[in-house]
């Protein structure tokens, strides 16, 4: 058995990425645990039906990786079971002109899941601590001060009724690399591959640094980071759908009584 790895970081305590094995799978193996997720969808999807049912609470998944680290893949493997009407899947890429204009949050709070919905951001209000921070478009000042707003704004959402799970899709150098050149030799994959990913990789130690800063600052008690083992998706996937089906089933959501008491309606022939 592999020495137990920690999901979430302890808080309050400096991440180091490098203590985390993204080949990780405790003791799990593929085939048992792809049998394992199928059965946990359907638990996601009646949790699901019952959480939009009710329209009290919602759920907000944070979604953030390197490039290749598996955000698609994530959506489409995990939350694919899901009813779309539940769903709302929010990607986050660079800033229009219109937002821009406002505070960085601006574009962020209006793609938040209302209630009785989940929320997926793929990428999410953690790019203007990293992309920002990493090609210093802003001063530092400014990036610096947004941990702080960023916090204040997950708790402004918990206390709201919002609970919120992050996911840093941990992956290896080697394994992105392994990732980008499929992109190159597989031609159905050809139209992901980016020729702006490649100065991306060339700064991987300090996107590396940022998230360290972002999984360290940001790693609260009612927005919990977690640093899921990536290289392996099948693994990645099972970690995430454990993690969204406990926090359900502690939000417990429930089916609303009827309008008006059924037991004499009889639907005519």
């Amino acid at each position: 058995m592999m020495p137990k790895q920690p999901l979430i970081p302890p808080k309050g305590e400096p991440v180091n990425l490098a203590d985390y094995d993204p080949d990780y799978q405790a003791d799990h193996h593929k085939s048992a645990a792809r049998e394992l997720l199928r059965r946990l969808q359907k638990r996601m999807n009646a949790l699901q039906t019952r959480l939009f049912a009710e329209r009290k609470q919602s759920l907000l998944v944070v979604l953030q990786a390197m490039d290749t680290g598996g955000k698609d893949g994530t959506i489409r493997r995990v939350f694919g079971v899901l009813n779309p009407q539940g769903v709302r899947v929010a990607p986050f890429r660079q800033p229009t002109t219109e937002e821009l204009s406002h505070d960085f949050l601006w574009r962020v709070h209006r793609r938040t899941p209302p209630a009785g919905m989940i929320g997926i951001f793929n990428r999410s209000h953690y790019e203007d601590v990293l992309i920002v921070r990493v090609n210093q478009l802003v001063p530092e000042d400014v990036w610096q001060a947004r941990y702080d707003h960023i916090n204040n704004f997950e708790r402004l959402l918990y206390d709201g009724g919002t609970r919120i799970l992050k996911f840093y899709l941990h992956i290896s150098k080697e394994e992105q690399r392994e990732r980008l050149q499929d992109r190159i030799d597989e031609p159905e994959k050809n139209w992901k591959f980016d020729r702006g990913d490649l100065p991306v990789r060339e700064r991987w130690d300090d996107y590396m640094r940022a998230f360290e800063d972002v999984l360290t600052r940001c790693n609260t008690d009612y927005a919990p980071w977690h640093i899921v083992p990536a290289n392996r998706k099948w693994y990645r996937d099972l970690v995430i759908a454990q993690r969204v089906i406990e926090t359900l089933e502690a939000m417990d959501p429930q089916f609303p009584p009827a309008d008006d008491d059924l037991a004499d309606i009889v639907i005519p022939e």
